[in-house]
Formats: structure tokens, C-alpha cells, sequence
């Protein structure tokens, strides 16, 4: 998470990922670099429904403009972050997405959102995986392009 310097969030993942913002001494010894890190990011939260940002550095976004992340993109020092599975979706669909790194959890839901969507074809180059203790599996792969 250190080189992102911006964060691109649908909603339901930001409401989940705001508890990060509080004071840092809050939480337990091993979460507090995480914390941290989340809180110096920059993170911009497309919503058509949240009226304010209840986190710092935040700011709300009606509607995903692909040219607007694409400057942003071009302008950056930083690697920039894309989360929640509709959000990733369209900026995999304008072609902003050079690398993706999926978390498979060993849980059944039976429901929720595909990570893909289908018109988001594309071809990927596998980079890395990891286990984690948990049972938890990191796969990194970079985007070589459509179909």
C-alpha cells in the first residue's frame, strides 16, 4: 500500500475501509503502519449518494469521468488504487487499469459482485502470487490488453 498515493473507491468499500481513519494510537501495534499509510493517501469516493466525506483527505465524486482519471493518472508520482467491483469495472472498460491484484479468500458468500464484468475482456500477464497464512491468495497480474 506505501506507493499508492491516491485511492479510487465506490462507496460500500470506502464506508468499509473509513475505519482506518481513526487516530492511529486506537489501534492495536501491527495495524497501526496500516493505518497510517491510508490515512496520507488522498481518496477520492464515487458516489452518487454521500453528501460529505467522514474521513480526511477525501473528497466526494458524482460520477467517474475516465478523461478526469486519466489526467490524474498522466500527472501522479504515485501508484493510484482502484476499489469496489463496479468502479474497477469501468476504469477496466476505458482502459486505465495497467496492473491488478486480486485477494482470494477461502469463504463461501453464495452472492455480491463479479470482480470482472463481462464486456471487460483482457488479456493477463501473471506477475506474482502469494499465500498468506490465513489461506488467504494474492494473485498480481499486469493487463496486456483486449481480447
Amino acid at each position: 500500500m506505501r506507493p499508492i498515493g491516491t485511492h479510487l473507491l465506490g462507496r460500500r468499500l470506502y464506508e468499509t475501509m473509513a475505519y482506518w481513519d481513526a487516530p492511529v494510537e486506537g489501534y492495536p501495534p501491527e495495524q497501526r503502519d496500516f493505518a497510517r499509510v491510508w490515512q496520507k493517501a488522498e481518496k477520492i469516493v464515487f458516489s452518487r449518494t454521500l453528501t460529505n466525506a467522514t474521513t480526511g483527505n477525501t473528497r466526494i465524486e458524482r460520477d467517474f469521468h475516465p478523461e478526469a482519471i486519466l489526467k490524474l493518472k498522466r500527472e501522479s508520482e504515485h501508484d493510484i488504487f482502484i476499489g469496489g467491483a463496479e468502479l474497477a469495472g469501468l476504469a477496466l472498460e476505458a482502459d486505465l487499469v495497467d496492473e491488478c491484484h486480486l485477494f482470494l479468500n477461502p469463504v463461501i458468500v453464495g452472492g455480491g459482485k463479479p470482480a470482472f464484468r463481462p464486456a471487460s475482456r483482457r488479456k493477463l500477464e501473471l506477475l506474482e502470487t502469494r499465500r498468506f497464512s490465513t489461506g488467504v491468495i494474492q494473485v498480481h497480474y499486469r493487463i496486456r490488453g483486449g481480447t
